[in-house]
């Protein structure tokens, strides 16, 4: 639903198709059973992808699509997960952004997902043939590699519950920011002179969004156990032009940005909104401070190209005659 809505018109980005997702998934599906996976399970959604990539595969007994009441919210990415999971699945392909991934990491932390870009502008998901991106879940799913060799846990930035009630706890994989003057639940591409303060797990200078902001600086990737705050003003004395949205620059003044260590806690205090990966979710007011700290304790992510490497060098990509 997000890979449609406000921001592919303000900005330049990209659709995917309902046909192109749905042969995204069969491509999957054949990749994975292929590479060891004894079963599968899809969540089912409005618009029948999920039905329609597997109909007439001659493996279709060995799928099985979850049903649930449908929300259209986020809520139903949470409800196939927690089903998912309850049916024993432990490793997630996730096809969508960085707050579809955001949705899984938070209800399942202790999860291997493969996040899976499907055109949009987005640090966390890869881009990769559905192919080799099933074949690569297959292979660890199946347990044909030991998952403490060949993955690593993903950053999250949590949101401590100290200074802001636990009903607001949250985490971000790429970027938590305070805004100031802008508007909770906004779906609108964020604008620079908004901008006050960014934590980044990763930044990219090969990326769209806020990453890119750090990652001109002193860029900071998946493997590097360290993150990067930046202290937006208008009137920085060092200036970046970033596409904070596909084909959507902006120049953004930056006072100053440093280094954090793991496990660093750092404070930053309203009046403003928080935004998690995207999401416009908590207003502090004049008072209040929120305590952010980048940890490495987010699920495990699987990258096709190590995974598969791995694969052929284990010899688990042959069969001898």
């Amino acid at each position: 639903m997000s890979g449609r809505d406000v921001r592919r018109v303000v900005a330049r980005a990209s659709t995917s198709t309902h046909y192109e997702k749905q042969q995204q998934v069969t491509r999957l599906v054949l990749a994975a059973l292929e590479h060891g996976v004894a079963r599968i399970f899809l969540a089912d959604e409005p618009f029948r992808i999920s039905s329609r990539a597997v109909e007439h595969l001659p493996q279709r007994s060995l799928i099985e699509i979850l049903k649930y009441p449908l929300t259209h919210t986020a809520r139903d990415t949470e409800t196939m997960a927690d089903l998912m999971w309850a049916e024993g699945c432990r490793t997630f392909i996730v096809l969508g952004g960085d707050g579809t991934n955001r949705i899984v990491a938070r209800r399942y932390p202790d999860a291997t997902i493969l996040p899976l870009s499907t055109g949009t502008n987005n640090v966390f998901p890869v881009f990769v043939e559905a192919s080799i991106a099933g074949a690569a879940a297959g292979i660890i799913a199946s347990k044909q590699l030991q998952l403490e060799q060949t993955c690593i846990r993903c950053k999250q930035i949590h949101l401590l519950t100290d200074q802001v009630d636990s009903s607001r706890a949250d985490i971000a994989l790429i970027d938590a920011v305070l805004l100031k003057n802008d508007e909770l639940g906004s779906l609108l591409p964020f604008s620079a002179d908004h901008l006050s303060t960014l934590v980044l797990t990763r930044a990219e200078p090969a990326s769209v969004g806020l990453s890119p902001v750090g990652g001109y600086l002193d860029a900071c990737g998946h493997h590097d156990d360290f993150g990067l705050v930046v202290e937006c003003a208008k009137l920085g004395k060092t200036k970046v032009t970033v596409p904070i949205s596909p084909g959507l620059w902006q120049e953004v003044g930056v006072k100053d940005f440093k280094r954090i260590q793991l496990d660093t806690t750092i404070s930053v205090s309203g009046a403003g909104i928080l935004a998690f990966d995207g999401d416009r979710s908590i207003g502090l007011g004049q008072s209040e401070t929120a305590l952010l700290k980048v940890c490495r304790d987010g699920p495990w992510i699987i990258e096709p190209d190590i995974i598969m490497h791995k694969a052929a060098a284990k010899g688990l990509l042959s069969r001898r005659a």
